[in-house]
């Protein structure tokens, strides 16, 4: 399906020089002269080649459509992970590359979402947010304003994010997989 440049989204697979990629990132660029660009991080989904690419906003790509299966997280280690498919059962393995740096908040049993391109998978996309717990908190600096005021935490995974001053070792917290943000405090 052939969609303007301007439309491309990270995650989308496109069908470039007759391979198949998926974009990472995208970077709108409007310069004083000229027409406005996008600029396109992708990788390819057979070599895992990464490559980047700049079409006008008018231009036209071709956006494969991908077949999106439930599945389930089983285990992984040092290179790959490995999923199961939530229908038909079936195990699949994905290199630790594939997912990047949102793979440490993988969790046993956690529920994904994969993207197959005849029947291959070409890209794995966790839940948009995980609950994890502080088990490392600064102390709080007195006199810093509780408004705009971060301090640095380590969660239970080792990933180091940046919380606020009330949160401490112990709590429970709500966490963006994409950028490994907190987002609020858990519930319950």
């Amino acid at each position: 399906m052939k969609i303007n440049a301007n439309l491309i989204r990270p995650g989308n697979i496109l069908e470039h020089n007759n391979k198949q990629w998926i974009v990472l990132n995208i970077q709108l660029i409007q310069p004083g002269k000229g027409g406005a660009f996008i600029a396109v991080e992708m990788r390819d989904v057979r070599s895992g080649i990464k490559t980047n690419e700049r079409w006008r906003t008018a231009d036209t790509v071709e956006r494969l459509m991908a077949e999106e299966r439930e599945c389930t997280f089983l285990f992984g280690d040092d290179e790959s992970l490995t999923f199961m498919d939530a229908e038909t059962f079936e195990q699949f393995s994905v290199p630790r590359e594939m997912i990047g740096a949102a793979a440490a908040f993988l969790k046993d049993g956690m529920v994904c979402t994969a993207n197959l391109i005849e029947g291959a998978p070409v890209s794995v996309h966790l839940p948009d947010k995980v609950t994890m717990e502080v088990v490392e908190a600064d102390p709080v600096v007195r006199g810093q304003t509780a408004a705009s005021s971060y301090k640095p935490g380590k969660l239970e995974n080792g990933v180091r994010v940046m919380i606020p001053p009330f949160i401490e070792a112990g709590t429970r917290i709500v966490v963006s997989t994409a950028d490994a943000t907190y987002i609020e405090r858990a519930k319950g």
